[in-house]
């Protein structure tokens, strides 16, 4: 027979054992990868979805996506998909169109002065250039290079690649802009898509679908894309 003691304590060990299992599961399951296709937020209406203005589907050589007139269409979603991710990779298949104002916000995730994450371009004649932005705590640091041009009106991929210690921006699958620069997960915020979250930098154009992957994601696993 086994005394008390040892029975509680065996007891104890596998209670600990379990709650910790219970934790990891849970932490695993809030860390999985979110696919927004826009044509569906669009069509759904969901509760956790505010559209602004009357973003239109489209056709892509995708299926279908969503335009935005640079004024005031965008959604804004109750989600917070970056929360507490100390490492991941924002994935976007757009167009971005003529007419549009030069500082565009595409995708804003966390609050919205403090920390966050953004996918921007710059628009210039008939260019554009891509902008990975983060801000954690004090660091804050958007990776962008006006050289790095390429023509409006295209369908494009772009990735915003973010480890604790680096940060890495790809179109069309090549790596455009790298650097070591320290980063702290995002624990509040929410999430627009169209313009910055205070309704300012609309953004011109369509965009077929956003992925987030909780890790750092190499070229040859992103979606796919046929330029």
């Amino acid at each position: 027979m086994i005394p008390t003691t040892r029975l509680i304590a065996l007891l104890f060990i596998c209670f600990s054992l379990a709650s910790k299992g219970q934790n990891a599961e849970i932490k695993k399951e809030s860390q999985t990868t979110t696919e927004w296709l826009l044509a569906n937020l669009l069509r759904e209406k969901s509760n956790n979805v505010e559209i602004s203005g009357k973003p239109q589907t489209v056709a892509s050589p995708y299926g279908e996506a969503v335009s935005f007139n640079g004024i005031d269409d965008a959604f804004f979603l109750n989600e917070l998909p970056l929360q507490s991710l100390e490492e991941f990779t924002v994935e976007m298949i757009f167009k971005p169109e003529l007419k549009g104002v030069f500082e565009q916000r595409i995708l804003h995730i966390g609050e919205s002065t403090k920390d966050r994450m953004l996918l921007e371009i710059r628009a210039v004649d008939n260019n554009w250039y891509f902008d990975g932005y983060t801000a954690s705590g004090t660091n804050k640091k958007a990776l962008i290079d006006e050289k790095l041009i390429h023509p409006l009106e295209q369908w494009y991929h772009v990735a915003f690649v973010v480890t604790p210690k680096s940060r890495t921006t790809y179109v069309n699958g090549k790596q455009e802009l790298f650097l070591e620069f320290p980063f702290l997960p995002i624990e509040s915020g929410q999430t627009s898509i169209g313009v910055r979250m205070n309704k300012l930098c609309w953004f011109k154009g369509a965009i077929y679908k956003i992925r987030i992957t909780p890790k750092q994601v190499q070229p040859n696993n992103f979606m796919s894309f046929i330029k």
